[in-house]
């Protein structure tokens, strides 16, 4: 059988990525997995960081019975109303029987196909190890470069070159940088839980207005490369995880964001 002829049930690949990722671990703001149903069957899955209505049409161009996100449609907290932007993006998965899917703090914390420790693989730095707990759950990575580290500006090209854009740094840590954390996305806060651990770099998504001055006066790098270029690399495995194990057609579709 060749991919284009391939399919598979929708419950499998759900059973799949939920054995993988584990998301009841996570106390998190949303509902991981299937949030919308659509097609019992698949041919083709399309991935991207976010659920938007430019996803779902070009996840509708493709063919796609299934998508894969990072931020789903469903969050936390009372329900809300809908607004016409939600109906929008709901109508266009609804009239092609298109389904969605959302895994969100179990892809940035996997420790093999997750955001960071994905990230910090690109960075060429090692030995990863959990980091930054958030509700009781690390979500981050630590992660080590060998031998004498690289020094900050080669950490900022790195960094750059990884996610496709000039991070935000601020370089006023040590000359040679040996231990890194890493929490992508709006992770910011996190900065503590470095300078707690005596890490020499944090690189994060999203600022926070207080970023700079905490990291000059604990002495440590930071570097924030976006909250969408920093979740990229997660959800675009899992695409390819799934092609792999069921032989379906996989699309990823980047829709940039400069936040």
């Amino acid at each position: 059988m060749s991919v284009s002829d391939a399919r598979v049930a929708c419950s499998e690949v759900i059973g799949f990525l939920d054995e993988l990722l584990k998301p009841q671990v996570y106390d998190d703001y949303g509902p991981n997995g299937l949030q919308i149903p659509g097609s019992d069957t698949i041919t083709t899955l399309v991935s991207g960081v976010s659920a938007n209505l430019e996803l779902f049409e070009q996840a509708r161009g493709a063919g796609a019975q299934l998508v894969l996100v990072h931020h789903g449609l469903i969050w936390g907290g009372p329900p809300q109303p809908l607004d016409r932007f939600a109906k929008a993006r709901l109508q266009v998965l609804f009239d092609a029987d298109i389904g969605l899917a959302a895994y969100h703090l179990p892809l940035d914390a996997h420790l093999e196909h997750g955001n960071n420790a994905l990230l910090a693989g690109a960075l060429g730095a090692g030995a990863v190890e959990p980091f930054a707990r958030l509700r009781g759950t690390p979500i981050g990575v630590r992660a080590r470069f060998e031998a004498e580290g690289v020094d900050p500006e080669e950490l900022v090209r790195r960094v750059a070159a990884a996610t496709g854009r000039e991070p935000l740094a601020f370089t006023d840590g040590p000359d040679r940088v040996r231990s890194i954390g890493i929490v992508s996305g709006g992770g910011a806060d996190h900065l503590e839980d470095a300078i707690a651990e005596g890490l020499d770099a944090f690189v994060t998504g999203e600022p926070a207005e207080r970023s700079m001055a905490l990291a000059r006066e604990a002495g440590v790098h930071f570097l924030a490369a976006g909250h969408y270029a920093t979740e990229t690399f997660g959800v675009r495995r899992l695409g390819d995880l799934v092609a792999r194990r069921f032989g379906i057609r996989h699309v990823y579709v980047d829709v940039p964001n400069p936040i």
